[in-house]
């Protein structure tokens, strides 16, 4: 799966919803139940992090709901990249990129959207074909402000941004022409998932998708 084609396929899924959940899940048997909330709220593309032991486990649970899109996030390695997609992840997201994960995802058909956060970064993964990736940290590396300076030079690229973004400050983002959605873990957080408050975690999917993009 060549970039170009991973990025058309990670433009479609961005295009989905405003906003990515992202999301650390401790216990698969939660799994289901979140993300049956988040697609009801009518948000369908979901960013399971490796963070957690139960992570792939997740993942599988998840794939089986209809309606989601469930993608791998935090892939390091080549082995993240092949256990995400036997896990049943239809997409990866990565911090950053390097030439063995990018490989990786290539020859596995796993669509990516590799991190980048610097001028330099953004020009290398379009030398590839890359023209959909993760813009992080966001908020760490100058926010909105910097990702819409970068669309002067660089209107090539479109973006995922997450890393401290909140829904405050998601509109900020989502208003730029260079945004395609926005990465975010205020859709559920930790206290309502370990609650198992699905209706006020689809109560906020909701308020994150009726979310305004830029026409």
């Amino acid at each position: 799966m060549t970039p170009a084609e991973q990025s058309l396929r990670t433009t479609e899924i961005c295009a989905a919803a405003p906003v990515v959940p992202v999301l650390v899940v401790r216990d698969v048997a939660r799994a289901e139940r979140l993300a049956r909330a988040l697609v009801a709220g009518g948000l369908p593309a979901l960013e399971v992090t490796l963070r957690t032991a139960a992570a792939l486990d997740v993942i599988r649970a998840m794939a089986a709901v209809p309606g989601g899109i469930v993608g791998a996030g935090t892939l390091l390695t080549p082995e993240d990249v092949a256990a995400a997609k036997a896990a049943g992840a239809q997409f990866g997201v990565s911090p950053g990129a390097t030439d063995r994960l990018l490989a990786a995802a290539a020859e596995i058909g796993l669509p990516l959207l590799p991190g980048a956060a610097t001028a330099s970064e953004v020009m290398a993964l379009l030398e590839r074909g890359y023209r959909m990736v993760k813009f992080f940290p966001a908020e760490a590396v100058g926010g909105a402000a910097a990702l819409k300076a970068l669309g002067g030079p660089l209107p090539q690229m479109r973006f995922c941004p997450t890393g401290g973004i909140s829904a405050a400050l998601a509109p900020d983002y989502l208003k730029l022409a260079n945004v395609a959605c926005v990465g975010g873990s205020w859709i559920a957080p930790d206290a309502m998932v370990e609650a198992s408050d699905w209706d006020g975690i689809t109560r906020l999917a909701q308020q994150a998708a009726s979310l305004a993009r830029k026409p």
